[in-house]
């Protein structure tokens, strides 16, 4: 299974073994978990018969033992040659990754697949996170697939239709009189006092290890030729960072010649601060106070990993570029009139943004570029509530319909 050989600070270099262990003791720093690469062998052809999940991957995820693996289909999703919404932005070559079909419908199937398996691997009595969605709705899932009992905390003023996905899969959840921040703070404290596995907390090394799944998927599908750009939605910073080492791993274990991609984030105006840093040329992020943007899912402040995020758009030559609400709002009608996918807010970014950077002269029209689409649009239909035609009425007779046909 995964080749892990340590942990290491990606602030101060220091490592440590692959326990459960969430920062840096020296300097509080995140920890990345590093793999023998020299012992992994890998070529084109080893993916033939292999699961088609995202556990296909094994060797690079942190995963020892295989009776662990909780697998209920997440990944490998299609890669769609946009013809449509290329042709309509003026570009010969676009992709979209569409993580809409994931089990629970977004891409947040693929770090709690990971981190729910590392749980069981730690014999923990019980999983859980801080969400307001899409994270609640996959951790859930595979909990209640591991048999471990799971306990999602969310703001109580979060409205129930966010979170009832995670309730049908058996999850308890505990409603926290605050905000976010008090609901994931509260939840970081549980961790440290009950035997839980928090994924996006206290196994958060290993949890974000899932993500960089839709780098390997986007080389694989694409035979093994690297994007030239890539398009991705920014909330923690935690899925661009990720992508980002995806690439850069299968560089490392021979199965692409380069894994140079320009890597752009996407965010919603109204909670931008890796966007604002980015066009100040700041090397730190400015939180944001009170997010307002539809794109909910991104509305993170105080992104955990955007420094990273910012480093990793800097070094690659991307942008960090951000979208009103009607931009997003115009982005997911654009995207199902012209490919049939519907997404939520948070993917619909990643096409707005492209089309500003388009507009704006900043991407060539000759660019190989996948735009990453994380979520269904199913679960956020309030945001495009006030933009759908009414249906026609008409009476029930066919020479009703005369009218339409004219």
């Amino acid at each position: 299974m995964g080749k892990v050989k340590y942990l290491k600070c990606r602030e101060c270099g220091k490592e440590y073994p692959p326990i459960k262990i969430y920062a840096c003791e020296k300097c509080f720093g995140p920890l990345d978990v590093i793999y023998d690469y020299d012992s992994i062998k890998l070529d084109k052809n080893s993916f033939i018969n292999r699961p088609r999940t995202l556990w296909r991957y094994f060797e690079l995820l942190p995963i020892n033992d295989i009776s662990k693996i909780v697998d209920i289909s997440a990944g490998l999703t299609p890669l769609i040659k946009s013809k449509n919404l290329a042709r309509f932005l003026g570009l010969k070559e676009l992709f979209i990754k569409n993580d809409t079909v994931n089990p629970t419908y977004s891409f947040k199937d693929r770090p709690a697949s990971v981190a729910v398996s590392k749980a069981l691997e730690f014999n923990v009595r019980a999983v859980g996170c801080a969400s307001t969605g899409n994270l609640a709705a996959a951790t859930a899932a595979h909990a209640t697939k591991a048999g471990l009992p799971c306990y999602i905390f969310i703001p109580a003023d979060i409205e129930l239709n966010k979170v009832a996905q995670a309730s049908i899969y058996g999850a308890q959840l505990i409603a926290v009189k605050g905000t976010y921040d008090d609901a994931n703070r509260l939840a970081a404290q549980a961790s440290e006092l009950y035997d839980w596995a928090f994924v996006n907390i206290n196994i958060r090394p290993y949890y974000v290890e899932g993500s960089k799944t839709l780098a390997f998927e986007v080389l694989e599908q694409m035979n093994w030729i690297t994007p030239d750009h890539v398009i991705v939605p920014v909330g923690s910073g935690a899925l661009l960072c990720a992508i980002s080492k995806g690439f850069k791993e299968f560089e490392r274990i021979g199965l692409i010649e380069s894994s140079k991609v320009r890597i752009t984030g996407a965010q919603g105006q109204g909670c931008a601060p890796i966007v604002d840093a980015f066009k100040s040329n700041s090397d730190y992020i400015t939180p944001v106070e009170n997010p307002e943007t539809i794109a909910k899912s991104l509305a993170i402040g105080d992104p955990g990993d955007g420094i990273y995020a910012l480093k990793t758009i800097r070094k690659t030559g991307g942008y960090a570029e951000s979208a009103s609400d009607k931009e997003i709002v115009d982005a997911i009608k654009l995207l199902a009139k012209t490919e049939g996918i519907f997404t939520e807010p948070a993917g619909a970014v990643a096409i707005a943004v492209l089309k500003k950077l388009i507009d704006n002269g900043e991407i060539s029209s000759d660019e190989r570029i996948v735009c990453y689409i994380t979520g269904n649009g199913l679960k956020t239909t309030e945001a495009i509530a006030g933009s759908i035609p009414k249906p026609i009425l008409v009476e029930p007779r066919l020479e009703a319909l005369v009218t339409i046909q004219s």
